[in-house]
């Protein structure tokens, strides 16, 4: 079997790549050895900015198969019939580590996952919680440099984790996720994911529903102790993408059944709490989960860095029939993670082939700007309206519209009748065994008594106590006896 040639950048077949041209034997190295300073070139060039966030990830490809019919809630081509089925690309993660940390740690999960369907790519990019730590998006920059390492030690600071969530009391109900049992999943092939936020479903008739999304593990739930993922760091920092390639190179293709929550839209204006509030769950009493599909994933990619690293989400990413909510923290996003992609990978990051439509035509005005793939020929005009037969507008809304009124300026969230950063956070502890509420509490308290300022440990304690009176009184006790010690 003949051999590959190797070829420079510009397809020129390179004669020798194990030595440099020098001036003479044992001369100095030429500045025209063209192939070594592509090399030298193209190597300081090798790394992207990693993403602020969600920086340590694994993926895969898989397909969504329907498997109920759920036409009467939304007019999404991908979902209109039972046994349809659509190419997706999903991405896990950590979420504040850096690309070089570890993979079983305490912190939220990224469930990024791409429909490569046939009326464009839909993006739905949720986490391993059905809630999160604030629900307004301006205070996402600040939230993220808590958790992150501090300019002056270089380090993540109990301090500035715990004085942020202090001073925000509707962190509590994601606190008591993050420290629970679940805060450390024991692979990503054992963990539920969620859409998180409030997402608007329209049908044939126009009608609008708000929904949200529960991708439930059929591997069943398994998480790890503090202890147990010590040890495993300590063995693999790669634990989870090693599983996770291992299992799909075996053919033991993990997967997750899609239920949803479905509110007639308008039901949401009197609903007895915000239902766009990202901090809060809706009862499962109001609201039931009706199962929708299944996703299964079935293939590693080739490249780690061309599929995984440069794969972008971003939930403004919708299809027809799919369109967002007045979820504060969803309209932020809608916004920053596109942008995100165009800072980290450029404005054309969506001609990569992970990203690139792979059952629908992308045809539009886009022109220019860096690594730019599509941009048109001699017969294609870059403005619109145009004569010259070029898209056009459909006229045809992807989603119902969302009513509005009201003076503009900064608002806090409208008021419900029982909306409450401490009640949710207090029941998901009372459905906690008795040895779940031990861990979690031993899992706070190792972190709030590092904490060096007693109002902040205070604050944090307040917030604990209103949301269940054992809850604060076990927290505090355990919180004084390890500071005691």
């Amino acid at each position: 079997m003949a051999k590959r040639v190797l070829t420079t950048e510009s397809g020129a077949p390179v004669a020798d790549n194990q030595n440099s041209a020098t001036a003479g034997v044992g001369g100095p190295i030429l500045l025209q050895d063209q192939h070594l300073l592509e090399k030298l070139a193209r190597f300081n060039r090798e790394r992207i900015p990693e993403r602020v966030v969600h920086a340590r990830g694994s993926g895969a490809y898989g397909y969504f198969e329907v498997t109920d019919d759920v036409t009467g809630f939304t007019r999404a081509d991908f979902l209109s019939e039972v046994g349809k089925r659509t190419e997706t690309f999903i991405r896990f993660s950590t979420v504040a580590d850096s690309l070089g940390g570890a993979d079983a740690v305490r912190d939220p999960r990224g469930f990024a996952l791409k429909f490569y369907t046939n009326e464009g790519n839909y993006d739905l990019v949720g986490n391993n919680t059905p809630v999160f730590f604030i629900k307004d998006p301006i205070k996402f920059p600040d939230f993220i440099h808590s958790q992150k390492r501090d300019p002056f030690t270089g380090k993540q600071e109990p301090d500035n984790v715990w004085d942020f969530w202090g001073n925000s009391p509707e962190a509590t109900h994601q606190v008591t996720w993050l420290m629970g049992d679940r805060g450390i999943p024991a692979s990503y092939r054992h963990m539920n994911g969620f859409g998180s936020h409030t997402y608007q479903w329209t049908n044939a008739e126009g009608e609008a529903f708000f929904v949200k999304y529960h991708f439930k593990t059929n591997q069943g739930v398994r998480s790890l102790s503090s202890e147990q993922a010590a040890e495993l760091v300590g063995k693999d920092a790669n634990s989870h993408q090693t599983d996770l390639l291992q299992a799909i190179e075996r053919g033991v293709n993990p997967s997750w059944t899609l239920h949803v929550q479905v509110m007639p839209a308008a039901e949401a204006a009197d609903y007895r709490f915000n239902p766009f509030d990202l901090t809060k769950v809706w009862p499962h009493s109001d609201y039931p989960l009706q199962r929708v599909g299944r996703l299964v994933l079935d293939r590693n990619p080739d490249n780690v860095f061309a599929e995984v690293e440069q794969a972008a989400f971003s939930p403004n990413n919708f299809v027809p029939g799919i369109g967002p909510s007045p979820d504060k923290m969803l309209q932020g996003r809608l916004f920053a993670y596109a942008d995100a992609h165009r800072y980290r990978l450029g404005v054309n990051h969506t001609h990569l082939p992970v990203n690139a439509p792979r059952a629908a035509v992308v045809d539009n005005y886009g022109r220019d700007g860096i690594h730019a793939t599509r941009n048109g020929s001699r017969h294609d005009k870059n403005y619109e309206p145009n004569s010259y037969a070029g898209p056009a507008q459909t006229d045809a809304a992807l989603a119902a519209p969302l009513a509005i009124h009201g003076w503009t300026g900064t608002h806090e969230a409208p008021a419900h009748a029982k909306d409450d950063d401490f009640f949710q956070a207090g029941e998901l502890f009372r459905l906690m065994s008795e040895d779940e509420k031990g861990r979690l509490v031993a899992n706070i308290a190792g972190g709030l008594s590092q904490v060096t300022r007693d109002d902040v440990i205070e604050k944090n304690l307040a917030h604990f106590h209103a949301a269940d009176a054992d809850y604060g009184k076990r927290v505090e006790e355990a919180v004084r006896a390890l500071r005691e010690d």
